[in-house]
Parts: C-alpha cells; structure tokens; sequence
C-alpha cells in the first residue's frame, strides 16, 4: 500500500515530519514521532520489527552521545533547559539529553520509512519528471543502482577464488587483511564499468538539451491525498497535544 504512493509525495511528507520533529523539543512529541512511521511500516509494509530495530542501532548509537554530552558536559542551550525544565522529568540536564536522545531515533525512523516504503528506480523517474532532475545525473544514479550489486558478486568471487587457490574455505566473516586486499581490484573493476557506462551514455546520445522520454513514471492519485491529510494531520494532533499539556 504504501510503495504504491508518489515517491514526491511520502518525501514531502517525511520533510515535514522531520522538521517538525527538529523543531518541537518535548520527549513525548519524539515518542509519537517513533512509533507511528514504526507502527505503519509494521501494518502496512509488513516489516519485521526486528528489521526496524537493527536499522535503528546507528541512530541510537548518535543519540546517545547527545545524552552523555547532556549529563557530562552539560552544553545544552538555554532554550534547552527551558523547554526541559517544563516537562515531567526532575533533573533539566537529563530531560534535554533524553530528548535529544529521542530526536535522533525519530528523525533515524522517519528515514527510514522513506527508504523502506520507497522504490529507488520509482523516485529516481520521479524526480527526473517532477523535480526536474537532469537526465545525466538520473541515468548516472542508475547505473550506480547496477553497479553496488555487481561489485558485492565480484567480491564474492575475488573471495572464492582466493579460497580455491590458498585450499581453505572461505571465512564466513573476511578479515581486515583479507578485506584490504580486495580494495585495488574492486576499485579497478568499478573503474571499468564507469568507463563503459561513460560510452553507453555518450552512444546513447546523453545531452541535455534533447527532448526525453521517461517511462513508467509514478503519478500522483487520490491515495496520495489520503495519505497527506493524514499524515499532516497527526503530526498537527501530537503537536497540539502536546501544547496542551503545557498550558
């Protein structure tokens, strides 16, 4: 249901819900932020919640250094500590660090909802057509789209074939010489490709100027409109809500 939105449509979306999430400082306000993209990707996407979590381990990770910089350094700013001190937790220094904490994972979900209900070729086309995205930058995201899949099978092989030479299987978890080592004929294999996608392009007749034709285009239906009504007015009842609280 989801991937069958406009891609323009969910990333205008996830733009206002970033920054509102940048915006409102209050624990709660992140809190709902997190668990409704998190609650419709598990019902609508059928994402695995663990999937969700593991995705969230760098964003958490980030968010954690704002919480001991918070509670250690106390380098919070002035509107900081006055929206902290406004809310239910005791200690100024702790509340910022947790909202800061939680800001991070918000803005790290809201990211990923995007990423995961999102198809790269679909909104590639659409920002070429809607945004106006230059074709030789969209055919060049494409062919990098090609390119990171082959270079993992290359990889693969490099790996096999070195196991084959040296009579022992290959590690399932290669080691960081082995990883090294792998480095300058990846990087000579990409080289390669980029030179022949250069020549595919240029034979292609790849100008600017001339008139182009995309296929497969995403339009815009009423299910976008839908979705924008709602996903606006959540984030409108959270906010409101959570003035309320205040007053």
């Amino acid at each position: 249901m989801l991937k069958t939105l406009n891609p323009i449509t969910k990333l205008i979306v996830c733009i206002v819900w970033l920054a509102a999430a940048v915006l409102v400082f209050d624990a709660r306000f992140q809190v709902a932020c997190i668990l409704i993209p998190a609650l419709a990707l598990i019902v609508f996407n059928r994402t695995p919640p663990l999937l969700l979590l593991a995705l969230m381990v760098p964003f958490a990770l980030f968010g954690f250094g704002f919480l001991t910089t918070s509670l250690l350094f106390r380098r919070e700013s002035d509107f900081a500590l006055r929206m902290a001190g406004e809310s239910l937790f005791a200690t100024p220094a702790f509340s910022a660090g947790i909202t800061l904490f939680l800001r991070a994972i918000a803005c790290g979900m809201i990211s990923i909802f995007f990423a995961l209900t999102t198809d790269p070729g679909a909104a590639i086309r659409a920002f070429m057509v809607y945004g106006k995205l230059p074709a030789r930058i969209g055919y060049s995201l494409f062919a990098a789209m090609q390119l990171v899949p082959d270079l993992a099978s290359e990889a693969q092989q490099m790996r096999l074939a070195r196991a084959m030479k040296s009579g022992r299987p290959p590690r399932r978890i290669p080691s960081p010489v082995g990883l090294f080592g792998l480095v300058i004929p990846l990087l000579a294999f990409a080289i390669r490709r980029a030179g022949r996608t250069a020549i595919a392009m240029e034979a292609r007749g790849l100008s600017p100027d001339a008139p182009r034709t995309v296929l497969n285009v995403p339009g815009f239906g009423h299910g976008d409109l839908v979705f924008v009504l709602i996903a606006i007015g959540m984030i409108a009842i959270c906010g409101l809500a959570v003035g309320m609280t205040r007053m």
